[in-house]
């Protein structure tokens, strides 16, 4: 199941189809919807976010999904199926990879990655794990640990990768280069030039969402060449 998952999402384009409480878009109806028409356009995958969403994608469209829970806890910095109790929801809820923060920051509790993965691998020894990264060093301790794929989710968005010009194909290029284990580019790709420099680096799949799916973002992009965002 694991090989025949990849190999589907192999050399293709995954489409986030997310949005959050405070965006005009959030519905889980229209999140299905969103999704069938990335897979009409040629999506090989869908990622998405909160169990209500990835339970309508799936009734709607036959693609593999990488499924998240983004859920803010006051003792951590980590929000991307943080604990647990994320990462049994998504289980349940038939999520075929299920990815989650992969840096080194300390998780709500004070827990470790290591000490949590460990945990989550034991409950869970068949999941196709990805952990969502902001650095090589860090994706590269990700694969040592056990994770299934490795993706660069988090460059740029962790206090320490801040400004990082994205997509970071020097993490990408460092990744596969050092990796056993596949690599998922995602992060600041708004091009198709970019998602073919991103694709020529030996990724497994690109992850591409704002560009596609979030048209206010979309909308905020464009006017930047009128100065008016």
């Amino acid at each position: 199941m694991k090989k025949e998952i990849l190999e589907r999402i192999k050399g293709g384009l995954i489409v986030s189809c997310q949005a959050l409480p405070e965006e005009p878009l959030h519905s889980s109806y229209i999140m299905s919807r969103m999704a069938y028409a990335a897979m009409e356009g040629g999506a090989v995958g869908i990622r998405a976010n909160s169990v209500a969403d990835i339970r309508e994608i799936k009734k709607t469209v036959d693609l593999p999904v990488i499924g998240i829970i983004k859920k803010v806890y006051a003792d951590s910095s980590v929000y991307i199926t943080p604990t647990m109790e994320e990462i049994d929801a998504l289980a349940v809820c038939g999520a075929d990879i299920i990815a989650t923060d992969g840096t080194l920051r300390m998780r709500p509790q004070g827990e470790s990655l290591d000490d949590f993965f460990n945990r989550v691998r034991k409950k869970y020894p068949e999941q196709l794990f990805m952990a969502d990264c902001s650095t090589y060093e860090e994706g590269m301790h990700a694969e040592e640990i056990g994770f299934d794929l490795i993706g660069t989710t988090m460059s740029g968005y962790t206090d320490y990768t801040a400004g990082k010009s994205l997509p970071d194909i020097t993490m990408m290029e460092s990744l596969v280069g050092g990796l056993k284990k596949p690599v998922i580019a995602e992060g600041g790709i708004w091009t198709p030039e970019q998602l073919k420099a991103v694709m020529e680096t030996g990724i497994l799949a690109a992850v591409v969402g704002t560009a596609i799916t979030r048209p206010r973002e979309i909308t905020r992009h464009f006017l930047t060449a009128l100065d008016r965002a």
